[in-house]
């Protein structure tokens, strides 16, 4: 596997990790793959280790290349920063598609609680967008601010027609990021026509 780590500014400790598993002969059809960017969650505090390599090597064990952002977080997190890292990230994927073995038209992004609010916000306030979004328990609406790092833009209220296809996952009992996020982010989708689908789930927290 080839890993590469491009820093994407130094001073704010924004990096892009690839994970590009080697191409095998014996299977010749995946000599392209489509990718998946993952954005870590953590409050715009901190990105969680636990939502970055394991789901990257989850979906490289399906058949993807995988990118781990870490994205501007603390007193750099004040929107559009951290918009602004998440959209060099995929033009960089992009760009280097052939490089890295990556289909350029079927990249999908997924991030998780506050970098669930990141992967909604490039798929809806970005000229440049995912192909398709996936959001663990993700923050969405202005009022969820109160517990992130910095003030947050309600991403529900960005969705038009143009925001890619998405997938939602979340639990009813999360205390931590209400399920209503989750609930404005499909309602506003199923406003727009965008094709979803969302799985609520009774238990699991946050």
């Amino acid at each position: 596997m080839k890993i590469e780590k491009i820093v994407l500014n130094e001073e704010r400790n924004v990096s892009l990790t690839a994970y590009i598993p080697d191409i095998s002969n014996e299977m010749p059809n995946m000599k392209e793959k489509p990718g998946v960017l993952v954005f870590p969650g953590g409050g715009y505090s901190f990105c969680s280790d636990r939502e970055a390599e394991p789901v990257a090597f989850e979906f490289i064990a399906k058949g993807y290349n995988a990118f781990i952002l870490r994205y501007s977080l603390n007193e750099n997190s004040k929107f559009p920063t951290p918009l602004n890292d998440a959209v060099e990230a995929l033009k960089i994927i992009r760009s280097k598609a052939t490089e890295w073995s990556t289909i350029p038209d079927k990249i999908a992004v997924c991030g998780f609680s506050a970098g669930g609010h990141l992967a909604a916000a490039l798929s809806t306030m970005s000229a440049v967008k995912p192909n398709a979004c996936i959001l663990g328990y993700p923050c969405i609406v202005e009022e969820i601010g109160k517990i992130l790092a910095n003030p947050v833009l309600g991403v529900e209220k960005y969705v038009t027609p143009q925001t890619p296809p998405t997938f939602i996952a979340s639990a009813a009992d999360d205390d931590v990021v209400p399920i209503e996020n989750s609930l404005a982010y499909a309602k506003a989708l199923g406003e727009h026509k965008v094709p979803y689908e969302m799985h609520i789930f009774s238990h699991g927290g946050h």
